[in-house]
């Protein structure tokens, strides 16, 4: 079987080259994945999916049914691009203005079309349904896999969820897998700082919200210093600071924006509590105020014990164990943690890396890009381990 597939990888992979080229040369933002949408139903057509369906606005749920009937497993790729304005100088750079697939949303999507296509061809190998999820709004809260779930790509309830993220800090031609808490959770902090502006040479007459937005940005950090536990992965940090004033002008306020990421659901209700009234108790304290609005994302990514396991060892006969490594957990964060809390799952990465090329560029940065020998090993990795899940 593993001879099979990688033939039929090999003997794609130029086609699927082009249909990632042309993925990335046309992005869409979350929610707004119209086009991709349409080609993605075209395509699954194209290579004789025997069943098509649009979920949602964007959605698109693909299904391949075995000899018999059986087990029924679910892959998914997320579809939408980020908001960035792309530096490449490719043929398929990013035709649409500020927008990119930075986050190799490209990469993922054709990869699920490349296995669904290997696996099309060997459905008479395997007994059971492979549900192939094309996934929109990752990059967007509340994310676009709660939307995938209340449409009921999760009824029946599969027995296996697969996905992967592409890592360039990996090089072409190996993968990643982390058994249990792989990736943060993650929840955007907005706080508004209130004083009393006026002249810079006069701050006596003022309440300086500046100030203020100093000691909450500093001070809040004791909560990963000196209140969580040091065997507890967390992160806090605030990359957007406003102070609408000038040289000499002191502004009557200040915004912030952040975020908080941990693997720890009690720590994390804890910890934005505390955030919540230690920001407040500042303000207050130097005789200003503040607001605060905590938007809650996505839980923390799960990989199952049992089934990633076994997802290695076969990633390991596929690909030689000198090509499967073990990943330490990441504090980016997936909204295939969704899934990953209700069915069984396993999230793992797929090397992009050649520095030899020049490509190492890290994601979500204009110059991101993907050594594409990595759709061969994505797509046929996907397609073995969806084979091997079917069959138990």
């Amino acid at each position: 079987m593993i001879k099979k597939i990688k033939e039929i990888a090999n003997n794609q992979l130029g086609t699927f080259v082009n249909v990632r080229r042309h993925l990335h040369a046309n992005p869409e933002l979350s929610f707004k994945e119209y086009n991709t949408c349409a080609f993605i139903k075209d395509y699954l057509k194209k290579i004789g999916i025997d069943e098509v369906n649009q979920i949602g606005e964007t959605g698109v749920l693909g299904i391949i049914k075995g000899e018999k009937p059986g087990k029924t497993i679910l892959l998914r790729a997320d579809i939408d691009a980020l908001p960035i304005n792309t530096e490449l100088q490719t043929d398929y750079k990013s035709k649409n203005e500020h927008v990119m697939h930075a986050c190799g949303h490209d990469v993922h999507t054709t990869s699920l079309l490349f296995a669904a296509s290997i696996l099309n061809e060997l459905k008479k190998e395997f007994s059971g349904i492979i549900r192939l999820l094309f996934q929109p709004g990752e990059e967007k809260m509340p994310g676009g896999a709660t939307e995938m779930i209340k449409q009921g790509v999760l009824k029946p309830v599969p027995s296996a969820v697969l996905g992967q993220h592409v890592f360039p800090q990996i090089p072409v031609g190996k993968v990643g897998f982390r058994l249990g808490k792989f990736m943060a959770s993650m929840d955007e902090i907005y706080i508004t700082v209130k004083g009393k502006g006026g002249h810079g040479a006069m701050p006596e007459t003022t309440i300086d919200p500046v100030f203020i937005a100093c000691q909450i940005i500093t001070l809040a950090q004791q909560l990963v210093s000196r209140v969580s536990n040091p065997k507890t992965p967390t992160v806090l940090s605030f990359g957007k600071i406003i102070g609408n004033g000038s040289v000499n002008v002191i502004p009557n306020e200040v915004y912030l924006e952040g975020t908080f990421r941990t693997v720890d659901e009690v720590w994390r209700k804890e910890a934005l509590a505390k955030l919540k009234k230690m920001a407040t108790s500042i303000a207050e304290g130097l005789g200003g105020s503040c607001e605060i609005k905590i938007i809650n994302g996505y839980p923390f990514v799960f990989n199952s014990e049992e089934l990633t396991s076994r997802a290695k060892l076969l990633a390991e006969d596929y690909l030689g164990k000198e090509n499967v490594l073990d990943q330490e957990i990441w504090m980016a964060s997936e909204d295939f943690a969704y899934y990953s809390h209700l069915a069984p799952s396993t999230f793992y990465l797929l090397g992009v890396q050649n520095k030899e090329a020049g490509i190492n560029s890290g994601l979500h940065t204009p110059t991101f890009d993907v050594d594409e020998r990595a759709l061969e090993t994505g797509a046929g990795l996907m397609a073995w381990l969806a084979i091997n899940e079917l069959k138990g």
